[in-house]
């Protein structure tokens, strides 16, 4: 594969992703079904994209994103990385492809060790993948707080001490340390208020533009999407129902579904060209 290649090329490419969880009754505990949370979605996701997954609670877009990370095992389909299926990967390449996609998830309290000071949050993950010696990690801390909007005087309290956008910004901080290709963003402001939002918006933003990231951004929330996907796919009961950029999903929904989500969530922000 050529520089360019890699450059531009797809990132992630997910084909015919199941995810099935058995039902199991009865005192054998016998399987009788299966709760299809994901069932058969693919997708590419562009190197240097913002790809937003959009639908209800339930519709499979979390699971799709667990799978993603190994968090939920697959039960069919393939998840590609470079071209490279991550379930036939092990070892070093388990590791390298570990710190190649981070994720900053909904909730940054339960996120973040309670017993660990800012510094040990932010460089336990470069000390142990060998990215910053120890003698250097205050310096290197330092420098992902900047990133993030937040001061290095902060390095010795602890997550409790803080605001939700400021533990969400330590959560990104912590994410971005390693270096990330793809940072995956599962609801990860809609825990917060909407000025709070919109600055944490603007600084995934930045970074993405800063460092190169790709980003799958899921969220339930259309206003949201608008303002950081270049793409948008809408999940339902498990599949992909919709999909296409911003302006064609939100400027001219064809599905009843999609429909329904933006007659629930208006769209804020400046309309669509």
């Amino acid at each position: 594969m050529t520089t360019d290649e890699k450059k531009d090329g797809v990132l992630l490419s997910v084909r015919d992703l199941k995810v099935w969880f058995p039902v199991k009754k009865g005192v054998f505990g016998l399987t009788v079904g299966y709760v299809k949370a994901v069932d058969g979605i693919s997708f590419d996701l562009m190197r240097g994209e913002t790809l937003g997954v959009v639908g209800e609670s339930g519709c499979g877009k979390s699971t799709t994103s667990r799978a993603i990370l190994l968090l939920n095992k697959p039960t069919g389909g393939e998840i590609l990385l470079e071209g490279k299926d991550i379930r036939n990967m092990s070892g070093s390449e388990l590791l390298a492809y570990r710190r190649k996609v981070q994720v900053v998830f909904q909730d940054p309290q339960a996120s973040l060790n309670p017993r660990h000071t800012v510094l040990e949050i932010l460089t336990e993950g470069i000390v142990y993948h060998g990215l910053c010696r120890k003698e250097e990690r205050r310096a290197r801390a330092a420098e992902l707080l900047a990133s993030v909007g937040l001061p290095d005087t902060i390095l010795d309290r602890y997550p409790h001490e803080f605001s939700g956008g400021q533990r969400q910004r330590l959560c990104i901080a912590r994410a971005i340390a390693l270096k990330p290709e793809l940072l995956i963003c599962d609801e990860a402001v809609s825990a917060l208020d909407l000025t709070i939002r919109a600055q944490v918006l603007d600084l995934l933003t930045d970074l993405k533009k800063k460092l190169g990231l790709t980003l799958l951004f899921i969220t339930h929330d259309l206003g949201v999407v608008q303002h950081v996907a270049d793409r948008i796919i809408v999940m339902n009961r498990g599949k992909i129902v919709e999909s296409g950029t911003c302006k064609e999903v939100l400027g001219n929904p064809k599905e009843e579904y999609t429909k329904r989500l933006m007659a629930a969530v208006p769209v804020i922000g400046k309309p669509l060209a």
